[in-house]
């Protein structure tokens, strides 16, 4: 973070110093928010959750070094104390991003957002110093702390915005001004909480809408609704995708035999051959949205190329490839599932079993719940089961309740009976299920939203195991 005095710090943020000897104290430490993580010169955030309160840790954040605490009400140690701490927080992290004047990338989307970023990142990072969004922290908290970490050295802040509602895209560009915004598509991930995909799209496109006139709107080609933004911006419009208009350009798109996408990467200043190390088709979008970025912010199409065809993965349980010594394969896309992610992992998965021909192993998905889905909820789920069926996934494991049963449904009403998927109630009824029945050559998605825990299931079945090497790391 630049440093600032607690005085400085207070006038920010509208916020009257309590038990302070010494405004002129700097903070020259990370702004955190869990007392765990407190390091000389650190400033805590004290929130006051649904079943954590902050301010209880209060003493303890600065007995371990923290120069105060950013509270609401006191605390009995050094702090500044305001009425609103997530607006005092945003309002810290623009007055730190207007001093440091870095370049700053802000993405959104329904899907793809975080692996994008790290593509992205991955790219910058040969550019010059940049900080990057750590997993999916994109709301009103996870944002400031990404940009109150930035230095005087960093050069690119790249910036993952999400959304729950109107208007609150636009609250973030607010905080911290892009020059670049980048749309990746539009959905339909939290269908339940917009109502419609035309909501969603008006919702994202506030991306653009504060973008400067000297700035860039990155949008996808290849989606109608995304396409459409470029009459919402007043900045220079950048297209990506596989569209023939598209500045950023994807041709001869393919996948290799064990599914990795590969393709000839166009740019206005030329064209190179890109291979990646990730899985899965929808990372070849993914893939144009950060060259059309690096582009834009000066790097070469080569180095673009170069940069992508060694990028891995960055957070964690999103197609994370793992082979154990027994020659079972985990692929963990555990952290959030909605219909365009999973349908990408089913063909993801198909594809790694055909690399292995007729003498390799069985696939399996592992699927649970997609949520906020609202209303469309159970045709989803039900479509889902059906295309598992038609690429041929050799076993459907439905984990859950309600939303399991349709994916099951689906499967059974495609023309899976038998064996060949089955519904079971919890992660750990899973766990049984698989170590009970696979075998040597197999290859195991797990996938759902982040509330269904998932994750535990691809974790049980690598405890304990002679694991081979993450692929696209």
């Amino acid at each position: 973070m630049i440093t600032l005095s607690l005085a400085e710090i207070a006038e920010i943020v509208d916020g009257q110093p309590h038990d302070i000897p010494d405004p002129a104290v700097t903070v020259t430490g990370p702004v955190v928010i869990d007392s765990r993580e407190v390091a000389p010169g650190s400033l805590f955030a004290a929130f006051a959750g649904e079943r954590v309160d902050g301010h209880d840790y209060a003493q303890r954040a600065v007995e371990a070094g923290a120069a105060a605490v950013l509270a609401a009400r006191p605390v009995g140690v050094p702090a500044i104390v305001v009425d609103d701490v997530v607006g005092a927080l945003g309002a810290l992290a623009r007055a730190a991003v207007e001093r440091l004047g870095t370049s700053v990338v802000a993405l959104t989307g329904s899907a793809g957002k975080t692996s994008t970023k790290d593509l992205i990142a991955q790219l910058l990072q040969r550019h010059g110093p940049t900080v990057w969004t750590p997993g999916s922290l994109n709301n009103e908290i996870g944002l400031p702390l990404t940009a109150l970490s930035a230095t005087a050295e960093t050069e690119h802040l790249v910036l993952e915005m999400g959304a729950r509602g109107i208007g609150h895209i636009r609250y973030l560009t607010e905080l911290t001004p892009p020059r670049i915004g980048l749309v990746l598509n539009v959905g339909s991930a939290h269908l339940g909480e917009f109502g419609s995909r035309e909501a969603i799209a008006q919702a994202k496109g506030e991306m653009v809408e504060g973008l400067p006139e000297d700035g860039c709107a990155v949008l996808n080609a290849d989606d109608p609704l995304v396409r459409a933004m470029a009459s919402r911006t007043k900045a220079r419009v950048l297209l990506f995708g596989e569209a023939p208009e598209a500045d950023v350009r994807g041709e001869k798109v393919r996948m290799t035999p064990d599914g990795r996408p590969a393709f000839e990467l166009h740019t206005p200043t030329g064209c190179s051959d890109v291979t990646m190390r990730l899985y899965g088709e929808h990372h070849v979008s993914n893939a144009l949205a950060a060259a059309a970025v690096a582009h834009e912010l000066g790097m070469s199409v080569t180095e673009i190329a170069d940069a992508l065809s060694e990028a891995g993965t960055l957070s964690r349980w999103r197609m994370e490839v793992t082979e154990r010594g027994d020659g079972v394969t985990v692929v963990n896309d555990a952290y959030n599932a909605n219909p365009e992610s999973m349908r990408a992992a089913l063909r993801a998965l198909a594809a790694m079993g055909q690399a292995r021909g007729a003498d390799g192993g069985r696939t399996w998905a592992v699927l649970g719940q997609m949520a906020e889905l609202g209303d469309a909820s159970l045709a989803e789920h039900d479509a889902v089961g059906r295309l598992a069926v038609r690429l041929n996934v050799s076993k459907l494991v439905a984990v859950g309740g309600t939303e399991a049963s349709w994916l099951q449904l689906g499967a059974y009403n495609e023309g899976s009976w038998g064996e060949e998927s089955v519904h079971v109630s919890d992660a750990q009824a899973a766990v049984d299920l698989l170590r009970s029945e696979l075998r040597p050559g197999d290859v195991v998605l797990v996938k759902a939203s982040r509330s269904v825990g998932l994750e535990k299931v691809a974790q049980a079945l690598l405890e304990n195991s002679t694991e081979g090497e993450v692929a696209g790391r």
